[in-house]
């Protein structure tokens, strides 16, 4: 979803700028863009308002950059992108251990009205009263008595998609009005679920929430394409490649270049890139309404050749090779949230969302690792950093 940068403390300096860039926009001044301009230190125009596409067959309209709160410590950074025209922010239960959704719960006080959620049920929760209680919870922590959209969490093969169990726990929250559209996430074997998705005859998933990014191998773009032709919102995490820090481009940032080539597909609805602080919320918002350039392309390849040692795709394809059939892509993501966003506790929480018998330890009986990754990636020196970082 994002990448941690600094401190997430914000200034009372950058309260009174964004403030008034927030009441230019509001008032339909001329110039506005040279307001967030003098803000983020950035140059390039920002758009006269918010910039939307349609979420499928939702119907709903939503900014093209939205909230990836997974990370962000503070309401007052979700409730300036809000006061910015951002209306569409994206948690989960197990995000924080439930404090996330909390955090969002405060930034939404007052306009729950002008604003569309997206949360997710636990990945382990299969059955009704597992789906029930994620819900209630949900709604008690983010003090509201619905969401807009619902997500089973975390699919990495197609045969989650068609739980008789979950649809009909879902189906029943829609008709008392607790939830409206239903989604699932995916960060593994992507194409294979949202190709189930669109191969389900009964439609029965409205949006799906993708990793994609401009390594993302081409597979997952024309799964993405086919999505979107069949009436399923597509929304993008993972945009920024990991966030990794680099020399590669001396004091140049790629993420805006990042989030504006996932932007250039018409098949993506919206991207959710995290935004932990004030400095993160200025760089994603300014990217509404930009071109991708030539000049994005250049960054994009140098950053890409940067990360390509340690940076996984998390495509799986080397899972089907490993003899003790260890969960590698979601190991490797793990170590993205440690080493790329910076985030111990979500490493840790989704290392041991493994089952004990698919983590990292399984490796310790091999001399030689099996598990062939097709982007070149070193497998058994990660699987020996995640061991030395969670055991």
């Amino acid at each position: 979803m994002g990448r941690k940068t600094g401190s997430a403390e914000i200034s009372r300096r950058d309260f009174l700028k964004l403030g008034a860039f927030t009441a230019t926009v509001a008032m339909g001044v001329t110039g506005a863009g040279g307001v967030l301009e003098s803000v983020s230190g950035q140059a390039g125009k920002f758009p006269p308002g918010p910039v939307y596409r349609t979420l499928g067959r939702t119907g709903l309209k939503v900014t093209v950059v939205s909230f990836g709160a997974m990370l962000t410590p503070e309401h007052e950074v979700m409730r300036a992108a809000f006061d910015l025209g951002v209306n569409y922010v994206d948690t989960a239960r197990r995000y924080m251990n439930g404090r996330n959704e909390e955090i969002v719960g405060q930034a939404i006080r007052g306009i729950r009205d002008k604003l569309y959620i997206a949360t997710k049920t636990k990945p382990s929760s299969g059955t009704k009263h597992e789906i029930f209680e994620d819900v209630e919870t949900s709604l008690a922590k983010l003090k509201t008595d619905h969401v807009d959209v619902i997500q089973m969490h975390n699919l990495t093969g197609r045969e989650r998609v068609f739980s008789r169990e979950v649809r009909e726990a879902y189906a029943e929250l829609r008709k008392q009005g607790k939830v409206r559209f239903f989604g699932v996430t995916t960060h593994t074997n992507q194409a294979e679920v949202l190709n189930a998705v669109v191969d389900d005859p009964d439609k029965f998933f409205d949006t799906v929430l993708v990793g994609y990014n401009f390594t993302s191998p081409p597979e997952v773009k024309t799964a993405i394409k086919r999505a979107a032709a069949a009436g399923v919102g597509v929304i993008a995490m993972k945009t920024q490649a990991g966030g990794y820090k680099t020399g590669a481009l001396g004091g140049l940032s790629p993420h805006q270049a990042a989030l504006k080539w996932v932007l250039d597909d018409m098949n993506v609805t919206a991207a959710i890139p995290g935004m932990n602080d004030m400095s993160m919320l200025r760089e994603n918002m300014s990217v509404m309404g930009m071109k991708l350039t030539r000049k994005d392309g250049e960054i994009l390849k140098r950053y890409g050749q940067a990360i390509r040692p340690y940076y996984c795709h998390m495509c799986a394809e080397c899972e089907g090779s490993c003899p003790n059939h260890v969960a590698i892509s979601t190991i490797n993501r793990s170590l993205m949230y440690a080493q790329g966003y910076g985030d111990m506790e979500l490493a840790r929480s989704t290392y041991y969302e493994v089952p004990a018998a698919a983590r990292a330890s399984a490796c310790l009986g091999c001399s030689m690792c099996a598990a062939q990754c097709v982007n070149g990636l070193d497998i058994a020196s990660k699987m020996r950093t995640a061991l030395r970082l969670y055991t």
